[in-house]
């Protein structure tokens, strides 16, 4: 079964590059394309696609609002795809809920991977980004609690640590000894008993609460 992906630029040329790109991988079909951020949520509410490609600066509302209501309405997970790396856009993203984050000056082979990687419930990261990230948690100090970390069980403890150290599903799968269908619910009960909408933003709540 194909991945099924919305694009959403306002520059039309990009748009058509990253189309042409992600055409080229035979389990990857672009369903439609959106130029603003909220022609990007009314054709994620329509098409319900796996992932949504997302610019973040685009008319209207941008491409961070975009991806909260995309993920409150639960219709696709959205891989955030720009021109800057900037602290403030890299924050705001993650907290939306986005489920990755790269350049725009990606190779092709990186995005078709990051496209992948999200529509199976991975999360991905740009590795300049992936470094600032983790040096903004490195020596920080740690908060006496993550909201909501006593309601998981002992194994959800072990997932949300492996989450926190990066791990994929087929990592984590062959980590703990359980299947990959195993392994995506106990991180979508995780994300649900945390209140949270990503499993990067899973990943640095494992941070903050010290099980890394």
């Amino acid at each position: 079964m194909s991945i099924r992906v919305v694009v959403a630029d306002d520059q039309e040329a990009i748009r058509t590059g990253l189309c042409m790109i992600l055409g080229s991988a035979s389990d990857i079909e672009v369903v439609a394309e959106a130029a603003d951020g909220l022609t990007a949520v009314r054709t994620a509410q329509e098409h319900r696609p796996d992932v949504v490609l997302m610019d973040i600066r685009m008319p209207g509302i941008d491409g961070i609002e975009a991806t909260r209501r995309i993920l409150a309405a639960g219709s696709s997970q959205v891989l955030v795809l720009t021109t800057f790396d900037l602290d403030e856009l890299v924050d705001g993203a993650l907290a939306a809920g986005a489920a990755g984050f790269l350049l725009k000056s990606v190779d092709a082979a990186g995005l078709i991977n990051g496209v992948r990687a999200v529509a199976r419930g991975d999360g991905v990261l740009a590795p300049e980004v992936t470094r600032r990230v983790i040096g903004r948690y490195a020596g920080a100090p740690r908060p006496a609690a993550v909201p909501g970390l006593e309601l998981l069980t002992r194994r959800e403890t072990d997932v949300l640590a492996g989450l926190g150290r990066g791990l994929s599903n087929a990592e984590l799968a062959e980590e703990l000894v359980i299947s990959e269908g195993t392994t995506k619910t106990h991180v979508s009960r995780v994300l649900a008993k945390l209140g949270l909408r990503s499993r990067t933003q899973a990943a640095i709540a494992a941070q903050e609460a010290g099980l890394v």
